[in-house]
């Protein structure tokens, strides 16, 4: 036998080629193989190899960075590629192939690599390869593999048929094992400035590792958040001009007359009474008590009769052309409300 020789008469039409190239034990078994002739094909100098603990690749010569990552993902899913197919619902044409990669998903330095972030390192230069599974599945790390788990799993991104951990889940991975601050102030900024998530999630995922106790995360963050204003102010200034908009006084505290300061608002329209408030907030800790103080400034402007438009950086980012209309209705139904109670409005 040889790595010309067909495992079966069972049709392979259903996988791609990288999955042809690598099984696992047990569906090498499955197609006939015996563990003699396995063993006898992986012998140094044979024309396979194992490159990882029941994982096969049926040819010889170093493993492409695909081959790895696909490997990787079938020594850690539950359910690993290359089954036969599944029969399809009667009246289907075609049969349909089982789901790949049960509770598996790339992740850490790996996953922003498949994202491609610039300051990723190449996935062949990559030492170890990190897989999100399960908390409780029962797997140990070994080879190029390092097991990461977590109690819930997120919905993975299908990147190239691999399913690749969601940027902030893959970031807070990666940060995890980095001890370099500028590495670390690098990957941030990327996911914010090129468009890959808003700074939110990725302080959200960072609080549930547990990694903003590091002072070179914590540094980080807080270039990463100044980076997301910046961003989120440069839409917020579209918003008003691509949309026709009126201008509004921009970056400006409101104060009764002889009386407090009201609070500091992002845009503001005084012929109308409509404030507009960015929300930048990071999901810290004290992330309660700055909602609380958010909602209370709200709820005094609005009981001086000035209408407040929240938005988030998501939401001027995903849905400026919505966003525009909400500001424009309420500027428009000023003229039907009650004069607002005359403030000051200040420079902030």
């Amino acid at each position: 036998m040889n790595h010309n020789t067909p495992l079966s008469p069972r049709p392979l039409r259903h996988l791609s080629d990288v999955q042809q190239r690598l099984m696992t034990t047990a569906q090498l078994r499955a197609r006939g193989v015996s563990t003699a002739d396995i063993n006898a094909q992986c012998r140094p100098g044979g024309s396979w190899q194992q490159l990882l603990p029941g994982v096969h690749l049926l040819r010889p010569g170093p493993a492409t960075s695909e081959e790895r990552l696909h490997a990787v993902l079938m020594y850690a899913a539950r359910c690993p590629v290359a089954e036969p197919a599944v029969p399809a619902q009667p009246g289907a044409a075609e049969p349909h192939a089982p789901q790949e990669y049960a509770d598996a998903m790339i992740t850490g330095l790996a996953a922003l690599a498949l994202h491609r972030f610039t300051d990723a390192p190449p996935l062949l230069s990559l030492d170890r390869v990190d897989v999100l599974v399960p908390r409780l599945r029962r797997l140990r790390s070994t080879g190029c593999v390092r097991i990461v788990r977590t109690p819930g799993m997120p919905e993975p991104v299908q990147l190239g048929g691999i399913p690749v951990a969601p940027v902030p889940r893959a970031l807070a991975d990666a940060v995890a094992d980095i001890t370099d601050a500028g590495v670390v102030r690098r990957l941030l900024t990327e996911a914010v400035r090129g468009g890959h998530c808003e700074p939110a999630a990725v302080v959200r995922e960072l609080t549930h590792a547990r990694l903003l106790s590091r002072p070179h995360v914590v540094d980080a963050v807080d270039s990463l958040l100044a980076e997301g204003r910046a961003i989120a102010e440069d839409r917020l200034y579209r918003l008003v001009t691509e949309h026709g908009l009126p201008d509004p006084v921009w970056n400006v505290d409101l104060r009764l007359p002889g009386g407090p300061l009201l609070g500091g608002l992002d845009a503001y329209w005084p012929d109308h009474a409509v404030a507009l408030e960015l929300d930048t907030r990071a999901p810290r800790h004290d992330d309660d008590a700055m909602w609380s103080e958010y909602a209370r400034k709200r709820e005094h402007l609005e009981r001086l009769g000035i209408t407040v438009v929240h938005v988030t950086p998501k939401k001027l980012r995903d849905s400026m052309e919505q966003q525009a209309t909400v500001v424009r209705t309420a500027l428009m139904a000023s003229g039907d409300r009650d004069p607002a109670a005359y403030v000051v409005v200040l420079p902030r």
